[in-house]
C-alpha cells in the first residue's frame, strides 16, 4: 500500500493518515475479508513507537488499544455513554455481545529500534448491512430512552479515535498495562466468561488479559494461564477457545 511505502520516508513526528470511503481489498486477521461498503468509517494509520518503551516491550497491546479507542470515541461524548458498544478480544468491536460492527488489524515492523506500526480499522457507522452499524445503535436508544442524540458521520468517529488512541498510548507508556486496562474490562464482553479450551477441554473461566495482551483463563485446580490471539481463534458463539 502506498502509506506502507511511505511511512519509512517522513520524519519520525510527523503522522501518516489514509482515510478511504470505499475499499475493494479490505483484510481482516487470519486472511479473513473484511466487507466495506460505503457509511463504514475505514482508515489506516502509521504510528512510531520506540523498542525500549512501554509499549514497545507489548506491541501485541496495541491491537487492545485501538479497538478501545473506537468504543471509547463513541461512549466518551457526553450523552452517548450507554451506547452499547463493546470490545471483543482480541480486536473486535461489538454491538453488546451480540454482534461484530467494527475490527482492528495491525502490523508492526521493527526497523533498528524502533517500530513502524500499521493501524487499519474499519466500523460500520451509517451502514445497517451486512451486520448493524452505530448509528442504528443510537437511533435505537433514542427510540428507548426518549433521548435525541444525533448520528454520528465517519469522519467524526475516526478523528475521535485517533485522538483518543494519542491519549491512551501516552497513558501506557507512562503507566504501563495498568494505566489502559481498567478502561478496558469497563468495555469488554469477557468478563467472568465461561469457556473450554478445545472441543474436549475442561471449563475455564476468563480472568482477564496479561501484561502482553493475551487472554487469560482459570481452570479449575489449575494456575492462570494466558492463551495467545494468534494461535486461537475465539468462537463466541461456542464459548469456545480452538487452536488453529
Amino acid at each position: 500500500s502506498l502509506i506502507g511505502r511511505l511511512m519509512f520516508e517522513v520524519p519520525e513526528e510527523m503522522g501518516l493518515i489514509a482515510v478511504a470511503g470505499r475499499q475493494t481489498q479490505g483484510k481482516g486477521r487470519g486472511g479473513n475479508v473484511w466487507l466495506s461498503p460505503v457509511g463504514c468509517a475505514l482508515c489506516t494509520l502509521h504510528i512510531s513507537i520506540p523498542l525500549h518503551s512501554n509499549l514497545g516491550q507489548r506491541i501485541p497491546f496495541i491491537q487492545h488499544l485501538v479497538s478501545l479507542a473506537v468504543v471509547e470515541a463513541v461512549r466518551s461524548i457526553p450523552g452517548y455513554e450507554d451506547i452499547e458498544l463493546r470490545v471483543k478480544w482480541p480486536n473486535d468491536i461489538y454491538y453488546s455481545d451480540l454482534m461484530k460492527l467494527g475490527g482492528v488489524l495491525v502490523n508492526s515492523t521493527l526497523l533498528e529500534t524502533t517500530f513502524h506500526v500499521l493501524i487499519g480499522f474499519g466500523v460500520n457507522v451509517s451502514n445497517s448491512n451486512p451486520t448493524i452499524c452505530i448509528n442504528d445503535l443510537i437511533a435505537k436508544f433514542n427510540r428507548e430512552e426518549g433521548t435525541e442524540l444525533r448520528p454520528l458521520s465517519s469522519d467524526c468517529l475516526i478523528a475521535r479515535t485517533v485522538t483518543v488512541l494519542e491519549r491512551l498510548i501516552e497513558l501506557f507508556q507512562e503507566k504501563g498495562p495498568n494505566g489502559v486496562l481498567p478502561q478496558y474490562y469497563k468495555y469488554w464482553i469477557h468478563s467472568g466468561q465461561r469457556v473450554r479450551l478445545g472441543e474436549d477441554g475442561a471449563p475455564a473461566w476468563i480472568v482477564g488479559i496479561d501484561d502482553f495482551g493475551y487472554l487469560q483463563v482459570h481452570q479449575e485446580g489449575r494456575a492462570v494461564q494466558s492463551v495467545h490471539p494468534d494461535g486461537n481463534s475465539f468462537d463466541m458463539l461456542r464459548n469456545l477457545i480452538v487452536p488453529k
